[in-house]
């Protein structure tokens, strides 16, 4: 039995759109330290590996740990009725999940069914990354953006001086560099060269759902899967995506 409670109904919104960008069904693990979830997209190419501390919540009582499978995309179309200045509260009701949206002077109810989760995933990649680099959010999502008018892949390469950005098409290619003092990069931690290709349509679900101003943390090593992480207020969201390898 769990009641859990969030003052700002949004964040859980734009927290659960992060989720749902890339996975359709998972199990949301409660327990005493808040809420996690790891779960892999229908293809297998991605990950993603969420947490919400159990501060973030204006209320937040759980007897003991719990595992609630919900189909992801039918809790993000209910969360997208959040109106302004409703509260949260969520509970555990006869095999199904109860969210209660709490206005000013009005509560609306409904009620989510669990379901059985095909596939769990309990553990992230065990990969030793030779660079991390941190980013501003926002220029990295026009790259992006930018990549994807002429291909449908991009690679990182990140040196110790440099973060570069290349995307190559039928129509043309790209090509965009980064140098470690300048205002893209916050930050630089490079023990090796690394370089990767990746697929953008999974990297624009990725970074769609970061916050304006916020930083986001690439980690890379050579043809390996990379981690990409950014925080949505006090709880962090870290995917991991498989490199494009040409065949």
């Amino acid at each position: 039995m769990f009641e859990l409670k969030i003052d700002n109904a949004k964040y859980w919104r734009d927290c659960v759109e992060s989720v749902v960008s890339l996975v359709d069904e998972g199990m949301f693990n409660i327990s005493k330290e808040g809420i996690g979830l790891k779960a892999m997209d229908p293809s297998s190419i991605s990950m993603v590996s969420f947490f919400m501390p159990s501060k973030a919540f204006s209320k937040y009582s759980v007897e003991k740990s719990a595992g609630i499978g919900l189909n992801i995309e039918n809790l993000s179309k209910i969360l997208s009725r959040t109106r302004d200045g409703e509260a949260l509260v969520m509970r555990d009701v006869d095999n199904k999940l109860l969210l209660e949206f709490i206005g000013p002077g009005s509560r609306r109810r409904y009620k989510l069914q669990l379901i059985d989760v095909k596939k769990s995933v309990e553990k992230e990649p065990n990969v030793q990354f030779d660079a991390h680099v941190e980013i501003v959010g926002e220029p990295l999502k026009d790259i992006i953006k930018d990549a994807s008018l002429i291909s449908s892949y991009i690679a990182f390469k990140a040196s110790k001086d440099q973060f570069a950005v290349s995307a190559r098409g039928d129509s043309g290619e790209l090509e965009e560099l980064h140098e470690k003092d300048g205002s893209f990069m916050k930050k630089v931690d490079v023990q090796k060269n690394a370089e990767a290709t990746f697929n953008l349509e999974f990297l624009e679900n990725m970074v769609k759902s970061c916050p304006i101003g916020s930083h986001i943390s690439i980690e890379l090593k050579s043809n390996e899967p990379m981690k990409l992480g950014y925080k949505i207020g006090d709880s962090e969201i870290v995917y991991f995506l498989a490199p494009y390898m040409e065949e």
